[in-house]
C-alpha cells in the first residue's frame, strides 16, 4: 500500500506532474496510520477509550500544526512554490500520525503491567472461527469506515461540483475560484477541526460504557450514558464553535495574512457555527455503532448524504463559499435529526438534565462570546490609535488575549454555576477550590 503512491504515482497522476510529488508525500502516512490504528483498537478491546480519543486530539493538532507551519515557511519564508506547500501539508498527516501513535505508546508503557497481568488471568474460554470471526469484522467496518468518512465524503462532493456551479453562476477565473474554494475548503477547515476532533475525542470516551451498559440489559444506564455524551459535547463545542467564530477576524490573519481578510474572517466565522453538526456527527454516529446500530446509522447518513446534494446546486450557486459550507450544515443536522430521533424513541434520554445543560451552556457560550468579541474590537481600536491592527503579531496578541478573556468567563460561570459538575465530576471541586470560587 504504501509503496502504490511511490512508485504508481505516474499512473494515477490524472495527467499533471504536479501531482506525483503529492502522493510520494502521502505514502510515509499510509505507511503509519494502520499501525496506529490497530493500536487505538487494542486499547479499546481493553475498554479504554481514554488513549485512543486523546492520541486522535494529539494527531489533529499535530497535523494541523505542522501544516500551517510548514505552508507559512514554503509560501511567505522561502518564497517557494505552491507544489511544495501542498506536498508538505499532505506529509502532516504523517506528522500527525506519528504524535497520535507516541501518544499511544506512552500510555502502553504507562500501562503495560496492568495488561500483562489480565492476559496472566485470562482463562481464554472464547473460542471463535477464523470465518465467523472474517464475517463480524467486515459486517463492522464498512459501516465504520463510511461512517468514519462521513465528512470527508462531504468534502468530496465540494471539491467535485464547487468549480463547475460557480463558472455556471459567475465569470471568475480558475486562480479566483481556486481561492475561494481554498478559503472554505482548506484554511478555515483546518481550523475548525481541532474544535471537531477535541469535542468529538472527549465526547466518545464514554461510549465503552455505553455499550457495557448494552450488554449487561441496563436500559436506564444506556439512557444515561446517552445523555452524558451529548452533555459533555454540548460542554466542549458549543463553547469552542462560539470562541472561535469570536475571534475569526484576528486568527484567520494571524495564519493566511491579509489577503481577502474580511471575506475569509465571515467564512471561518461560519465554518465554526457549520463545525457543531459536523462534531455532533462524529459523536452520536459513534454512539449508534457502541449500541450495535451501524447499519441504520449508514441509512441515515445516506439520507443526509442526498440532501446535500439536492442542495448543493441552488446554495453555491447563490451564496458561493458558504453554499458548500450551508448545504453541509443541512445535510449533517438532517442525519443528525435522524439519530437523536431513533435514540430518543429506543433508547431514551435524560431530557431534564440535557435541557438544563442546554440553556445553561448555551446562555454562558453566549456571554463568552460576547466578552471575546468585545475584547477584539476594543483592542484593535486601541491599536489602531498608534498601529497598524492587522499585522500578524499584532493579531496574534489580540487572538490570545480574547481566547484568556472568553475562556475565564465561560470556566468561571460553568464553574459557579455547578453545570461543570455534571461534565467534570469530583474534579470542578477541585478546580473550584483552585480557583477560589465559592
Amino acid at each position: 500500500m504504501c509503496g502504490d503512491p511511490i512508485f504508481g504515482a505516474p499512473l494515477i497522476d490524472g495527467g499533471d506532474p504536479n501531482v506525483i510529488p503529492v502522493l510520494h508525500s502521502l505514502a510515509w502516512a499510509i505507511l503509519i496510520i494502520p499501525t496506529m490504528s490497530l493500536t487505538r483498537g487494542y486499547f479499546q478491546g481493553y475498554q479504554q477509550m481514554a488513549p485512543s480519543a486523546i492520541s486522535q486530539f494529539v494527531e489533529q493538532l499535530a497535523r494541523v500544526a505542522y501544516m500551517l507551519l510548514s505552508a507559512f515557511i514554503m509560501m511567505r519564508v522561502l518564497h517557494g512554490s505552491w507544489i511544495s506547500a501542498v506536498s508538505q501539508s499532505t506529509f502532516a498527516a504523517f506528522i500527525g500520525a506519528v504524535a497520535g501513535l507516541l501518544t499511544l505508546g506512552a500510555y502502553y508503557f504507562r500501562r503495560r503491567e496492568d495488561f500483562r497481568q489480565l492476559v496472566a488471568s485470562s482463562s481464554n474460554d472464547i473460542h471463535v472461527e477464523a470465518k465467523q470471526l472474517y464475517q463480524e469484522i467486515i459486517a463492522q467496518a464498512v459501516p465504520f469506515i463510511i461512517l468514519g468518512a462521513g465528512i470527508t465524503i462531504f468534502m468530496l462532493i465540494d471539491q467535485f461540483t464547487f468549480f463547475k456551479i460557480m463558472r455556471m453562476a459567475t465569470n471568475y477565473n480558475y486562480a479566483t475560484l481556486s481561492d475561494l474554494y481554498a478559503m472554505f475548503a482548506v484554511n478555515s477547515n483546518k481550523l475548525i477541526m481541532i474544535t471537531v476532533s477535541l469535542a468529538s475525542a472527549l465526547a466518545i470516551t464514554a461510549v465503552p460504557m455505553l455499550s457495557e451498559a448494552l450488554t449487561g440489559g441496563d436500559n436506564s444506564e444506556v439512557r444515561k450514558q446517552n445523555s452524558n455524551v451529548l452533555a459533555l459535547f454540548m460542554f466542549v463545542m458549543i463553547p469552542a464553535a462560539l470562541g472561535m467564530a469570536a475571534i475569526a477576524g484576528p486568527l484567520n490573519r494571524v495564519f493566511y495574512g491579509t489577503s481577502h481578510q474580511a471575506l475569509g474572517a465571515n467564512i471561518l466565522t461560519f465554518s465554526s457555527i457549520i463545525a457543531i453538526p459536523m462534531g455532533l456527527f462524529v459523536v452520536i454516529s459513534a454512539v449508534m455503532q457502541g449500541l450495535s446500530q451501524n447499519k441504520r446509522a449508514v441509512k441515515f447518513f445516506a439520507v443526509g448524504t442526498v440532501v446535500k446534494f439536492v442542495l448543493q446546486w441552488p446554495c453555491t450557486y447563490f451564496l458561493g463559499s458558504f453554499g458548500p459550507l450551508l448545504s453541509t450544515g443541512i445535510g449533517l443536522t438532517v442525519a443528525n435529526w435522524l439519530i437523536l430521533r431513533y435514540l430518543n424513541r429506543h433508547f431514551g434520554f435524560e431530557k431534564r438534565m440535557l435541557d438544563i445543560a442546554f440553556r445553561k451552556i448555551s446562555k454562558y457560550s453566549l456571554l463568552m462570546y460576547l466578552a471575546a468579541l468585545l475584547t477584539v474590537v476594543g483592542l484593535n481600536q486601541i491599536v489602531q490609535l498608534v498601529g497598524n491592527p492587522f499585522g500578524r503579531v499584532v493579531s496574534l496578541m489580540v487572538t490570545l488575549a480574547a481566547v484568556l478573556v472568553g475562556g475565564v468567563i465561560y470556566l468561571y460561570l460553568a464553574l459557579k454555576s455547578r453545570i461543570a459538575d455534571m461534565i467534570l465530576g469530583p474534579r470542578s471541586d477541585k478546580l473550584r477550590q483552585l480557583l477560589r470560587i465559592a
